[in-house]
């Protein structure tokens, strides 16, 4: 019992975690990642929020020099201290550009900077202060998209234009001829010079904060001391007309031994959906990776004893325990210790199916009796198989499951003590799972797993479709600003 209990537990939340990590072998990814017209457009104003705050920045140099004007004469100006007030990028669009990436656009924004003038004229001095208000700003670039070799995604601006539609003035003294001044001798160099400000503003914040962030997703994710998940984008993220999709690897590795896996992830075909920001296409291909990988290495075997029962068990391990089921037993082998030996036959697979998912491991359990001289005796083998089906759910950044309880079968295989009654044997094993082995891994599962996520990342609003090979699943996002 506890053997069988030990394997459905781990085979069950390894499922569970597995469903919601990327997955893939060669051809066909294991994880889709869909980002939706309405993510692209969130994303687009958090981008535009964090060029904003980059914008502000921007230092402004002094413009100085000579003038002469009619009816003043010759002098020199200086407009220096120019400080960035405020900028209000308003209007702004992320959408993908089919083969490349995406295009970055922001319209309809203005600056406002304000600073101080001087005016010397032999022994005249003039100084005041002035503000200009930078009317119609448009920017618009172009974001390459990409992986390096080793599946980490990349980014960079490839292309950039800024334009300035009009700059207005308002000087402290009203001094039209100062006023003229300005537009003659001092917009055009301002407007390109923040034209140009803007572009390397941008381009700086990609290249310095946008690439390190897509950075933080992880290639590699542990699940345990024995095995880890493969997260690498399997190719550079893929832009079509309404949505960018990106392809992960997700193949179950074992540390120390990895090697080819001899099946291949399915083919998925996503629904048209576009009612969440992203959406996650999960296949079965995950799952059964690491049930290959965990079976090979014989992980899943089990060796089970009387000490390893707990004390306060009136089912102990003994032949004295089991006259009643097996009478024959306690007769041949009076008081003695037992031990159970549990191997499942094949790695058992995680099935998707329309509105379901389910899981069927079969395993043999071989019972030893211990002689007193420290041999062991086999006195019966026994076939269980488990069907059992889960419910998923999800908060902000894990996911959770839930067992629905399923009757656990058992068949005799072999037995060298004669008749064993199987009916109470099976009641006996189905009581346990019931209420101890579902309990159990219930309290395990609602502590969840976490998603793998860029940082600050948090997702909400869920909805989850279980369709045939995979599960998809559609969430909006939220950047946690720090």
């Amino acid at each position: 019992m506890a053997a069988l209990t030990r394997v459905l537990s781990f085979l069950l939340l390894l499922g569970l975690l597995l469903a919601f990590s990327p997955e893939a072998l060669c051809v066909n990814p294991g994880l889709v990642a869909r980002i939706t017209a309405k993510g692209l457009e969130y994303v687009a104003k958090e981008g535009r929020v964090a060029l904003q705050t980059e914008l502000r920045r921007i230092m402004l140099p002094d413009f100085t020099g000579d003038f002469k004007i009619k009816h003043v004469g010759r002098g020199h100006y200086e407009f220096h201290s120019l400080d960035i007030r405020s900028c209000e990028l308003l209007g702004s669009t992320l959408t993908p550009l089919p083969g490349q990436g995406l295009s970055f656009s922001i319209s309809d924004s203005f600056i406002q900077v304000r600073g101080k003038w001087k005016v010397r004229k032999s022994f005249l001095k003039l100084q005041g202060s002035f503000d200009l208000q930078v009317k119609g700003i448009t920017i618009s670039a172009n974001l390459l998209l990409g992986s390096e070799p080793l599946g980490k995604p990349t980014v960079t601006a490839s292309s950039c234009s800024s334009h300035i539609h009009d700059i207005e003035v308002d000087m402290s003294e009203g001094l039209g001829w100062l006023l003229n001044l300005f537009h003659n001798q001092i917009e055009s160099k301002l407007q390109k010079l923040l034209e140009n400000k803007i572009c390397e503003m941008l381009q700086k914040s990609v290249t310095s904060d946008l690439q390190p962030y897509l950075q933080t997703l992880p290639i590699t994710t542990e699940i345990d001391s024995f095995a880890s998940i493969d997260y690498s984008l399997m190719e550079a993220p893929r832009a079509t007309a309404q949505m960018l999709d990106v392809m992960l690897k997700a193949e179950i590795f074992n540390h120390d031994h990895r090697s080819p896996v001899a099946i291949l992830a399915p083919v998925m075909s996503l629904p048209e959906e576009h009612d969440r920001m992203v959406y996650f296409a999960i296949s079965d291909y995950v799952f059964n990776t690491a049930s290959l990988v965990y079976h090979k290495a014989g992980y899943l075997n089990l060796s089970i004893t009387d000490d390893m029962v707990p004390p306060t068990s009136t089912l102990r391990l003994t032949t004295k325990s089991f006259r009643g089921i097996i009478p024959r037993l306690a007769r041949q082998y009076p008081n003695m210790k037992m031990e159970l030996q549990g191997a499942v036959i094949s790695a058992p697979f995680l099935n998707f199916s329309p509105g379901n998912l389910s899981l069927a491991p079969q395993m043999e359990i071989e019972a030893f009796v211990l002689l007193p001289s420290s041999g062991r005796e086999s006195v019966f083998r026994l076939g269980v198989t488990a069907n059992v089906s889960a419910i998923l759910t999800f908060n902000a950044s894990k996911i959770t499951g839930f067992l629905k309880p399923e009757k656990v079968q058992v068949e005799l295989k072999e037995s060298k003590v004669g008749v064993i009654n199987i009916e109470l044997l099976e009641a006996l094993l189905n009581y346990y799972v019931l209420y101890t082995f579902y309990p159990e891994i219930n309290d395990k599962l609602e502590k969840g797993f976490p998603l793998p996520l860029l940082k600050r990342i948090q997702l909400y609003n869920p909805v989850f479709q279980i369709h045939k090979d995979f599960l998809f699943l559609g969430t909006d996002i939220q950047y946690m600003r720090v």
